[in-house]
């Protein structure tokens, strides 16, 4: 767990030993000064000032490495509201094809990445108009299964009777990788008289919507709010008058019928007594086969485990906590081991004061976007003063199953805890409390640093489930 003041002070010795004239500058200026000179005021006001622009670069640095949340980046006006459940995702935008194009659902039954090789090391590379450069884009290559008849809305084609399969290369956004592990593709086929003669064209940001990365609700003509994330049936129609129209905007999200031109409203108010008419439940969170699509372990990220503590932080009453994604947007600027996403974070500090929504552009790791269907949850750390909030996205990744969990009990019975975020989360805030680190997805407690603490954490590993303070995805 990195050190703010440790980053800090390494980022203004590199930018002094890039900026070298300045301490040159101060030294010349004491020279100066010991031999009378007039001129050695010169020398240290520009020393001053250089060391001034060293710190100021040095901090707004950090503060782009590091991802701290504090109560300034509280979000102070917004035109959404954010419930718990919410997550809303500006996602690229996608190809709409021709207007006779059809828009039918795909389940992806393999996936594989082929390429993602972007030269920025470490370091932020910015685009112009462009936000999603093929070198941040991730090539993959997926076998489909494209229900081509329109009336297979809620996976009825089981059989593949009225599908076909077709396998191909396709870059798809980061943002958008949740909807592969998923396994629920929304695919435009179009026609055969036109001029791309049946190309098969994934449209990613529906695709996600799908998924059930993002959550869609729909307030009708009376005021009634409906949830129907999840309802594939209802969203892939709701999807074909959208696409119909040219497009209906969602304000976050939320379709508020209301809003809609008479024509539109009318479609999907009879969509609505439709769907009341016909109960529908809800997709899984992911589709059966997910082994054959898992590429996360093959995206970059941080290496997820139960977290390293420092002893200080500990000692003085450090932390953790949890919090939840409440928006993703993508930006023009990238790094290698993930995009840079404004984001909306909501935090709930431990001391039990009210909880409060952060916006902040933070870089977060393409193998969490690729499980964002399952969960948006985040775990930080926070200082012993309890005013600043870093994202460890170690243990984050941990807890959303980016990476198989296991405990070994001291006689060497290995105990899967993988999915099972209550107890991983006890384990993790129990190590924290010890002042023990893990920086492995696998807890061994044979180890003789673990002695104290081992029944302790064997209980927890086998306790029943019990709710951790954010329910994940159902």
């Amino acid at each position: 767990m990195r050190s703010y003041t440790r980053v800090f002070v390494g980022n203004c010795l590199f930018t002094m030993i890039c900026c070298l004239p300045v301490p040159l500058a101060l030294l010349a200026g004491c020279v100066a000064w010991s031999e009378g000179d007039d001129w050695a005021w010169i020398a240290f006001t520009l020393g001053f000032m250089g060391t001034l622009g060293i710190v100021l670069m040095a901090k707004r640095t950090t503060y782009k490495e590091l991802p701290l949340v504090t109560r300034k980046n509280r979000l102070k006006v917004t035109m959404v509201s954010y419930g718990d459940n919410t997550f809303v995702m500006r996602a690229p935008r996608g190809a709409n094809g021709t207007p006779a194009a059809r828009l039918v659902r795909a389940d992806v039954l393999e996936a594989s990445l082929v390429r993602y090789s972007p030269e920025g090391e470490a370091t932020f590379t910015s685009y112009w108009r462009d936000c999603t450069p093929d070198e941040f884009t991730p090539l993959i290559r997926l076998r489909l299964r494209v229900h081509d008849a329109e009336d297979t809305d809620d996976a009825e084609d089981t059989d593949g009777a009225d599908g076909f399969e077709i396998t191909d290369e396709w870059r798809i956004p980061s943002l958008c990788l949740s909807a592969v592990t998923a396994g629920r593709l929304v695919v435009l086929i179009e026609p055969a008289d036109a001029p791309a003669r049946g190309r098969i064209v994934p449209h990613w940001p529906r695709s996600t919507l799908l998924a059930g990365t993002r959550t869609c609700r729909v307030i009708g003509l009376d005021g009634r709010t409906t949830e129907v994330t999840r309802r594939v049936g209802r969203q892939l129609r709701q999807m074909r008058i959208s696409h119909a129209a040219g497009g209906v905007a969602m304000n976050g999200d939320t379709i508020d019928v209301r809003r809609l031109e008479p024509r539109l409203a009318a479609r999907y108010t009879e969509l609505a007594e439709w769907a009341e008419a016909h109960p529908e439940d809800r997709a899984p969170l992911t589709e059966p086969g997910e082994e054959a699509r898992w590429i996360v372990d093959d995206l970059p990220g941080e290496r997820a485990g139960f977290g390293s503590v420092g002893r200080r932080w500990s000692r003085r009453g450090g932390v953790l906590a949890l919090g939840r994604f409440l928006h993703m947007g993508g930006t023009d600027v990238f790094q290698d081991h993930g995009p840079v996403l404004d984001t909306v974070l909501r935090v709930h500090p431990v001391d039990g004061t009210p909880p409060f929504d952060a916006a902040r552009r933070l870089t977060v790791p393409m193998d969490y976007l690729a499980v964002l269907h399952r969960t948006t949850d985040v775990v930080l750390s926070v200082n012993p003063s309890g005013t600043t909030y870093m994202i460890d996205w170690s243990r984050t990744s941990l807890l959303a199953g980016v990476t198989a969990a296991t405990v070994i009990a001291p006689d060497g019975e290995e105990i899967p805890v993988t999915g099972r975020s209550e107890i991983i989360w006890s384990l993790m805030n129990l190590l924290a409390s010890q002042g023990l680190s893990n920086p492995s997805p696998v807890l061994d407690l044979r180890k003789h640093r673990m002695g104290p603490a081992a029944v302790t954490l064997l209980q927890a590993a086998r306790s029943r489930p019990h709710s951790i303070k954010y329910a994940q995805r159902e």
